[in-house]
């Protein structure tokens, strides 16, 4: 299969999934607000740090802008075509990937989606307002999900639905770890006992990767720090933990020719995953564990774009002339 095709279904799966993250993410922080007192309620910024946007975010609002507002943070990651981590730009970035692959994937997967994205363009100013966010990001959620269904039930098991799984888990894992960080940070910032609203915010950890009923079902604990850690970061049941993502990369990757130097790299990050003490983890180390995850999903996405896409073309060499005497 050629190498470019397996970067665009590759990415059409990663943009896919980061749509279907912020959407959730999105809603369930809403309902978390309204839940928890004002003086509590760890306010929107928290949204843009899962995202590692902050920066663009203070330099598209301005230096001189105030504290940043609900409505501020919703357009940034819904609508901001400038932030390549809004769910319109990703959503676009999918679309585009979706066309160059028409001939890949099954017809009925390119009309759904085409005619999906229309619908999401045209009722976008709607989905801002808070009256009618709920219902719009909720829909995204499910068509995403929809989108995703399809595939998996029409999609020869070739190559190239491979590395659709490929990214599915990479970008999966990539958003849990990053919620469990930021979510960490909130919960205990410098306190030494859990706050009296803790369970309520690890409740909307598990809310926001679509895991409260199958945490409950499998431990039948109510939501607390420990559990809830090892839940999301290495249940082998749960298909959002991060040890489940990387599990079923490796099984893919087994199914791929050249794949010895990238099943290196993700046998790395299970070690670490694995060898973590994470009951016995204070939030600053976790904070650091949690970075070296990330360092550790950007060496498997880095491996996997050397062995596997096209590389830009190196640069002509440049040739040095030495100055003639002239005789």
């Amino acid at each position: 299969m050629l190498a470019r095709t397996v970067e665009n279904v590759y990415w059409l799966a990663r943009y896919l999934e980061r749509a279907e993250d912020a959407a959730r993410l999105i809603n369930v922080h809403t309902h978390l607000l309204l839940d928890l007192p004002a003086a509590v309620g760890p306010g929107w910024l928290p949204l843009i740090d899962i995202t590692g946007s902050r920066a663009l975010f203070d330099e598209r609002r301005g230096t001189n802008a105030p504290h940043a507002e609900e409505r501020d943070v919703v357009h940034f990651l819904l609508a901001d075509r400038g932030n390549p981590g809004s769910i319109v730009r990703s959503l676009t970035a999918a679309r585009e990937n979706a066309r160059a692959l028409r001939d890949v994937l099954p017809a009925a997967y390119w009309e759904e989606f085409n005619g999906f994205f229309m619908r999401f363009s045209e009722e976008l100013l709607t989905g801002m307002a808070r009256r009618g966010r709920f219902e719009f990001l909720k829909r995204t959620v499910l068509i995403s999900q929809t989108l995703t269904g399809m595939l998996e039930g029409t999609m020869s098991r070739n190559h190239a639905h491979s590395f659709m799984a490929l990214g599915r888990d990479l970008e999966r894992a990539d958003m849990t770890s990053r919620i469990i960080d930021v979510r960490c940070a909130q919960l205990r910032p410098d306190a030494a006992e859990p706050g009296a609203f803790d369970t309520v915010q690890w409740m909307s950890v598990l809310h926001t990767l679509s895991g409260y009923e199958m945490y409950r079902l499998g431990r039948r604990t109510r939501a607390e720090r420990a559990g809830v850690l090892e839940f999301a970061l290495r249940d082998t049941l749960f298909p959002r933990s991060c040890l489940t993502c990387l599990s079923d990369m490796q099984q893919r990757l087994e199914e791929l020719p050249r794949s010895g130097a990238v099943c290196d790299r993700l046998a790395s990050a299970r070690r670490f995953l694995r060898d973590a003490d994470l009951a016995a983890i204070d939030p600053l180390r976790l904070h650091e564990l949690i970075d070296e995850l990330q360092r550790h999903f950007t060496a498997v996405h880095d491996q996997i774009s050397a062995t596997y896409f096209p590389q830009p073309a190196a640069p002509p060499p440049t040739v040095c002339y030495a100055s003639a005497s002239v005789v």
